[in-house]
């Protein structure tokens, strides 16, 4: 079963008393919770900790990243986030989660601003399923409907997904691409919009579905990874003039 770690900078939950009040343990120990249930080996990483949690040891020992952030993005060490991308290019799985849209390994990878429209106004969303064949789509109906999110709006300043799964209406009128996959290097990438941090979005079961489905599609595949550089040649060259 894959090894999942959920990176969280945790500072809602210090600061804001209704955010630690609805994850007691975080966000990334709700995630880490139901990710457990469901079979994976899930630990967590947090800002403070040394190196963020993110050691050489943690990194190499993880399948599927899952990251959370939002207010202290500069934070984040450049050399921290270097790694991580690596490890990505290496064939390590990445779930970006909500705010994270703004993380600086979410804009590495990308390479544009990721920018967008955003609102609070305690609206409806309703994230419809546009590709209902797609592993991370799997036992999810139609759409699902929360009762009240952040509002995120196009454009979204990201390059054209490989695959878009989600697209998201809004109450207020708005619709934004909230579920989009990524491939770089040897490594799969997944953005999932909902999860602000004052809704109780992530103890929502399809939520948590999404999220389960998506470890198991972005989990490294098992296979030796290519090489590159200078490469012997496979069959015998004759070359002109020989």
């Amino acid at each position: 079963m894959a090894k999942v770690t959920v990176w969280n900078e945790n500072r809602h939950e210090k600061q804001n008393p209704l955010v630690g009040e609805l994850y007691p343990i975080g966000i990334h120990g709700a995630i880490a919770g139901f990710l457990t249930e469901a079979g994976f080996v899930a630990g967590t990483a947090t800002l403070d900790e040394p190196e963020h949690g993110l050691t050489d040891d943690v990194l190499n020992d993880t399948d599927v990243l899952i990251w959370w952030g939002h207010l202290a993005h500069g934070d984040v060490a450049d050399e921290v986030v270097e790694k991580v991308r690596q490890r990505v290019l290496d064939g390590m799985g990445l779930i970006v989660l909500h705010s994270g849209h703004f993380s600086k390994i979410f804009k590495l990878l990308m390479g544009t601003s990721c920018d967008l429209k955003w609102r609070e106004a305690d609206e409806k969303e309703r994230l419809w399923v546009v590709a209902p064949s797609h592993p991370i789509a799997e036992g999810i109906g139609e759409y699902i409907e929360l009762e009240k999110e952040e509002m995120y709006g196009e454009h979204f300043d990201i390059p054209a997904p490989d695959e878009l799964i989600f697209t998201s209406w809004f109450e207020g009128g708005e619709i934004f691409r909230s579920g989009c996959t990524f491939t770089r290097g040897n490594g799969k990438v997944f953005y999932f919009r909902p999860g602000h941090e004052t809704y109780p979005t992530y103890y929502n079961k399809d939520i948590q579905r999404v999220i389960v489905n998506a470890v198991k599609w972005a989990k490294p595949v098992d296979r030796k990874r290519p090489v590159y550089g200078n490469a012997q040649p496979l069959e015998k060259i004759s070359a002109k003039g020989n």
